[in-house]
């Protein structure tokens, strides 16, 4: 049996370890700065919407929730192969990581456009560079809205939890004053093939396409929509929450507890320092 003052620096060992744990958690927080629990907020009007610097939605306590979308110029996986999401139309078939093709039933869109010398936070894109999630994933530099959710080992987590500032942080493909964002629904839940990246569709919940531009269309063509099933369980923090939330998965991983995002953020951040190593 081991004595009191054997027991004494194994028990400080395990309290630097954790405080250790703790420190890089924080720290992580600050790196991924202010678009890591920024949404975009809905919008009920018929014209493209005006970024104005300094004046977006402020973070909240549900980051994600609102319109989740990909950039124009997104290639999307259909059985003919892959079409510019722009270029998609509703009745076009996309392909699903079911292996089954499914019919666009509707597909949304918004358009900012910048009033100032910068685009505001809450609008800007993150980027998924080019082989960030793995060796051929995506195929190209994939940009998402902050609340667009990937589906990595088994669940659906939200890019903007998955910045690293290296592979995948905030960024825009050229300077431009016009930013459009598209969103394809289906008839259930799904996840398609974006750069051949897995993304999920819209997941359609009341009131959902009030936060597109075109949502006259929407309202238009679905009367009473019933709303859909998650694809998949979408795990990540969320505002104010956030900071505990990150301590408390230090916690779980001092004590050896698998969680998935995690898992997912360290294994792709490592890969992501070796990008550009």
């Amino acid at each position: 049996m081991s004595s009191t003052g054997e027991q004494h620096p194994q028990l400080n060992r395990a309290r630097r370890h954790f405080l250790g744990l703790a420190a890089a958690t924080v720290a992580r927080i600050a790196a991924m700065g202010t678009l890591a629990v920024t949404t975009f907020f809905p919008f009920s009007t018929a014209r493209a919407q005006t970024a104005k610097p300094g004046k977006g939605p402020k973070p909240g306590n549900n980051p994600g929730q609102g319109p989740k979308c990909l950039l124009r110029g997104t290639s999307i996986l259909t059985p003919t192969g892959e079409v510019t999401i722009e270029d998609l139309r509703i009745g076009d078939l996309v392909e699903t990581v079911r292996g089954e093709t499914r019919t666009i039933k509707w597909i949304g869109r918004h358009v900012y456009r910048r009033s100032g010398p910068s685009w505001n936070d809450s609008v800007v894109p993150i980027r998924i560079c080019r082989h960030a999630l793995d060796e051929h994933t995506p195929h190209r530099d994939l940009y998402l809205s902050a609340g667009h959710a990937l589906l990595i080992d088994g669940v659906l987590i939200r890019v903007q939890d998955l910045i690293n500032g290296t592979s995948i942080a905030p960024a825009l493909p050229v300077a431009q004053r016009e930013i459009e964002y598209f969103h394809i629904a289906l008839d259930t839940h799904e996840v398609i093939l974006a750069e051949g990246a897995p993304v999920e569709t819209l997941l359609i919940e009341a009131g959902i396409h009030e936060s597109f531009t075109n949502f006259a269309e929407f309202a238009r063509l679905y009367p009473d929509p019933q709303p859909q099933k998650p694809f998949a369980p979408t795990v990540g923090y969320g505002g104010r929450a956030h900071l505990k939330a990150l301590l408390r998965l230090a916690v779980r991983r001092f004590a050896r507890v698998r969680v998935p995002i995690e898992e997912a953020y360290e294994r792709i951040a490592a890969r992501g320092e070796q990008l550009v190593g």
